[in-house]
């Protein structure tokens, strides 16, 4: 089965990116990439992205290709460099969905359903955030300390799915509430990921390492943070700093 890729966010502002194609499917990429800031150009100019969405595609992707540009093509997965998702915007916050080229449809649905579950207040909090990261750095000088206070908040007093007042970010600092860190275990009921709770799906969001048995499925590690160790062992250490999730399958 062929990989859905490494989603990126690119910045396109300024940027050329070339555009091949008439009709309303290359307008709408056209739309696409003019909310995006891009220099729209055609098929000789000198650019690294290309989107094509003509009748013809082989051959204009075949030449852009040639030249080293990621490709494009509208409705031809199998023509793609890349893949445009679909979009949700809370500025400056942005959800992208993608199927990997297997569904549009899909892709279309699930924005829709987002876009009812994100308030209107996400992006202001996400500005919030920003502005207060040197308050927050300060409370928090330790980046574990301060990756797990900032995610307890998101699941609490500043849930980012609920309508947050303005000024939710300076309440949370004015009265900060640490989690602790050491080792938490969690006995897992199953191999299903979506049989997790919130609270332990949050815990393995926030973990600096993940302890774990042998029979522990990778689909559940994965849920944990990228760069968090992951340790096979019987016994986790309950002596290392920051926060340790061990992980253990029910009999």
């Amino acid at each position: 089965m062929k990989r859905s890729g490494l989603p990126v966010f690119v910045q396109l502002d300024g940027r050329p990116v070339i555009l091949v194609g008439t009709g309303a499917a290359a307008e709408a990429k056209r739309r696409l990439l003019v909310r995006a800031g891009a220099v729209i150009l055609g098929e000789a100019s000198d650019a690294r992205l290309a989107i094509v969405a003509s009748d013809d595609p082989e051959p204009v992707a075949a030449r852009l290709k040639a030249r080293g540009v990621l490709v494009n093509v509208a409705d031809r997965p199998d023509l793609c460099d890349f893949t445009l998702p679909a979009i949700v915007e809370r500025e400056p916050v942005m959800v992208a969905i993608g199927t990997g080229g297997a569904s549009a449809g899909l892709a279309a649905a699930l924005r829709q359903r987002l876009e009812g579950l994100l308030p209107a207040s996400l992006g202001r909090l996400a500005e919030a955030l920003q502005r207060s990261r040197s308050a927050i750095r300060e409370r928090w000088p330790d980046a574990g300390e301060r990756r797990r206070a900032i995610g307890t908040a998101l699941a609490g007093p500043l849930d980012p799915l609920r309508d947050q007042p303005g000024d939710a970010v300076e309440r949370w600092l004015a009265a900060p509430v640490a989690e602790s860190a050491g080792v938490v275990r969690i006995l897992l009921r199953s191999a299903d990921p979506d049989d997790l709770t919130l609270r332990e799906a949050r815990l393995l969001a926030q973990a600096d390492r993940v302890t774990h048995r042998p029979g522990v499925p990778q689909a559940i590690l994965t849920r944990a943070r990228a760069d968090a160790e992951r340790i096979t062992c019987d016994t986790p250490p309950d002596s290392l700093p920051g926060l340790t999730i061990d992980l253990e399958m029910a009999e």
